[in-house]
């Protein structure tokens, strides 16, 4: 989620929104706007491209009304301004205009430096927009959005959606805003399952819980379902490696809270309850079995088979027989 300075009136003089996660981006933007409006129903909003701010142009826009009104000047991807643009936007951070609030979009990085410090040196309100590549990032911006309604949602739920929807903030947000809207109370696993059920099950992570809890035949199912709606087969594989993986780490750590076991294996605290339930049957042998089944299906989806497919349901199967490893003795 975004994060901003200690300044945090959205109608300081000069807002500067920092990161490459559009949907925070245009947030930072939302919120400028929607405080000025509340301020001034009136208030004048200019959403500028680079090439849309010409040497002058933000002399004009921030020229003295002779309506005094509130103005909101946005300037997307600033790093792409020309030099002499540049230029009229750091003379004008020495002497902002009253009653107009300037917002830069900067992506950050090298390019552009020059007006992202003259920005920071001016006092900016600075709102940070990161992209978020991690699952972690993800999952914590689905429990932010949660939160931001006061709404409930167990890390069960959280995990299942980010599972579901994958990657798009747009979408991870939508789904929350749809969930919050038609479900009372809590909402739990089972309600995203019911209304994300088939991206759900198409999700490489949902194939890989299956296997390692020994139900091969909801494995396959799911296998075939998320091949068929186009779910590359190595981030299956990944998905499958992950979970083996996670089974061998927590059945070797030693014991203690979720919490200690959490930061001692570089798990979120919930994950460590999930695998402790998925690790019932399986034995290091098992474990074995299983890393060396996900190599060989790596190894085929990467070229050295000739059906990808067939080496994901082997590998699946495989896995599934070793979650049972020691109800067999």
């Amino acid at each position: 989620m975004a994060r901003k300075t200690a300044n945090d009136d959205p109608l300081a003089p000069l807002t500067l929104a920092v990161g490459q996660e559009e949907l925070l981006l245009d947030r930072a933007v939302q919120e400028v706007v929607a405080a000025a409006k509340a301020s001034d129903a009136d208030t004048d909003v200019r959403d500028l491209n680079p090439d849309q701010l010409q040497p002058g142009t933000l002399a004009e826009l921030t020229s003295p009304s002779l309506f005094a009104e509130r103005k909101v000047v946005v300037v997307r991807n600033a790093q792409d301004l020309s030099a002499d643009t540049i230029k009229d936007v750091k003379a004008y951070l020495g002497a902002p205009a009253e009653e107009i609030t300037l917002v830069l979009l900067h992506a950050g990085g090298a390019k552009g430096k020059g007006l992202l410090d003259a920005a920071r040196k001016a006092g900016a309100r600075e709102v940070a927009c990161p992209k978020m590549t991690k699952p972690a990032d993800r999952l914590a911006f689905v429990r932010q959005e949660f939160r931001a309604v006061g709404r409930s949602a167990t890390p069960e739920a959280c995990q299942a959606l980010v599972d579901a929807i994958g990657s798009d903030l747009r979408e991870l947000a939508s789904a929350v805003s749809q969930l919050v809207a038609d479900v009372e109370g809590t909402i739990d696993e089972a309600v995203v399952g019911r209304y994300y059920t088939g991206r759900a099950e198409a999700s490489s992570f949902t194939v890989a819980d299956r296997a390692v809890e020994g139900r091969a035949a909801e494995a396959l199912e799911a296998l075939r379902w998320s091949l068929s709606t186009g779910v590359a087969p190595v981030l299956i594989t990944s998905a499958l490696a992950q979970a083996v993986r996670a089974i061998g780490k927590l059945s070797s750590a030693r014991g203690g809270r979720p919490a200690d076991l959490a930061r001692e294996l570089g798990m979120p605290p919930w994950k460590i309850d999930r695998v402790r339930q998925q690790m019932r049957g399986w034995t290091p042998d098992g474990v074995a079995v299983a890393l060396r089944a996900v190599a060989e299906a790596d190894a085929g989806v990467k070229g050295g088979g000739d059906d990808p497919g067939y080496a994901l349901e082997k590998a699946v199967v495989t896995i599934a027989r070793a979650a049972r490893s020691r109800g067999r003795g």
